[in-house]
């Protein structure tokens, strides 16, 4: 009777140190740090809060490198940041008219975060958790993984998320954004929300830069920056970067500048297109965008007031250009728009792919 006591008491201990054991584990991996992806003359830095993008060094044509997307030094600048910076922003990116939509049935309210819509997810989307790295080798890649629970900001069903970031060859950064849902029905609409500057960081506004997007449409929207659901041409229009010209060319003829979704040309598949070229005349960089999805969300940091970054960089009104890549806005409210709905036994999949050059 004794040694079976001792032996029930050796299992619960055995138990309870694996219990402990996995709490340790976890713990250790949902604490906020900095990882860096390196390979040749392209170096990437990341922090699991918010799965953000807190640096991008690339040469110029004369081998000199520049940290070409805006940013903060620490963390915490990131925990109190209202712009997004190199964040992965969901459950759902963009913005849902009324802050609610209906499925199946029934009507689900998300949280207002902009005036009465919702922003990005709502006050606190996924650019504003901690995720937990999966996966991590400092020449290839990072993947990090966030658990989304039911009713989080207003949506419905648990939904695993998982975001890897990855090197290929020396000059190319892919992303691939994947979303589960567990239990139900659900949009799923991931973008990843960094502001580029190919001159560097702290070089001043984007307005010199070139552009070329290789679409003929947009999805126009009302004052409150929601889609009318209108999908229309950008013939004739200071929309139309068909052939490459610079940003500034025409954005005065725009209240305030960019923020549009454009609909990228060609047949929504398995391949990616090409959906955007920037490039920058003074360094000579390059940065060409590949991407799955629908839409790309040009926007040139139109609201940016004198924001305090990297190194003490002050980054004030078209310091940056955003390339979200996207489902359109707003599709839960637009039947006429591709679905974002993702039903439990499906997979939600995201590729952007960058490419960087300089000559």
């Amino acid at each position: 009777m004794a040694n079976k006591q001792l032996s029930l008491h050796v299992v619960g201990l055995t138990v309870l140190v694996l219990l402990l054991s996995c709490f340790v584990n976890y713990s250790v991996s949902k604490q906020i740090k900095t990882y860096k992806l390196t390979r040749g003359k392209l170096s990437v830095t990341f922090t699991n809060y918010g799965a953000v993008m807190t640096s991008l060094l690339l040469p110029d044509r004369h081998g000199k490198q520049d940290d070409v997307v805006l940013g903060f030094d620490t963390v915490d600048a990131y925990k109190n940041d209202t712009t997004y910076f190199g964040a992965i922003v969901g459950r759902v990116a963009n913005r849902i008219g009324g802050a609610k939509f209906e499925l199946n049935g029934q009507l689900y309210k998300t949280d207002p975060n902009e005036g009465h819509n919702t922003l990005h997810g709502g006050t606190k989307g996924f650019g504003d958790v901690t995720w937990s790295v999966e996966n991590y080798v400092p020449t290839s890649h990072i993947t990090f993984i966030y658990q989304s629970f039911d009713g989080e900001e207003g949506f419905p069903g648990n939904v695993t998320v998982k975001v890897t970031y990855m090197l290929i060859g020396e000059n190319k950064l892919a992303l691939k954004m994947e979303g589960k849902p567990l239990n139900k029905p659900t949009p799923i609409n991931l973008a990843l929300h960094t502001y580029w500057n190919l001159h560097g960081h702290n070089s001043g506004d984007i307005l010199s830069h070139k552009i070329q997007l290789l679409a003929k449409k947009i999805t126009p929207v009302d004052e409150e920056l929601i889609p009318t659901g209108e999908i229309t041409s950008i013939e004739g229009t200071p929309y139309d970067f068909l052939e490459p010209r610079e940003i500034g060319s025409r954005i005065h003829e725009l209240p305030g500048g960019y923020d549009i979704n454009y609909v990228i040309d060609g047949i929504v598949g398995k391949h990616l297109r090409k959906a955007a070229v920037v490039s920058e005349k003074v360094t000579g960089r390059k940065m060409e965008l590949w991407t799955n999805q629908p839409g790309v969300q040009f926007y040139t940091s139109n609201l940016l007031t004198s924001v305090v970054g990297k190194g003490n960089a002050v980054y004030k009104k078209y310091a940056g250009l955003c390339l979200e890549t996207q489902g359109f806005p707003d599709s839960v409210n637009h039947k006429n728009f591709p679905s974002q709905i993702v039903n439990p036994g499906e997979s939600y999949l995201h590729v952007m792919l960058f490419r960087f050059t300089a000559h």
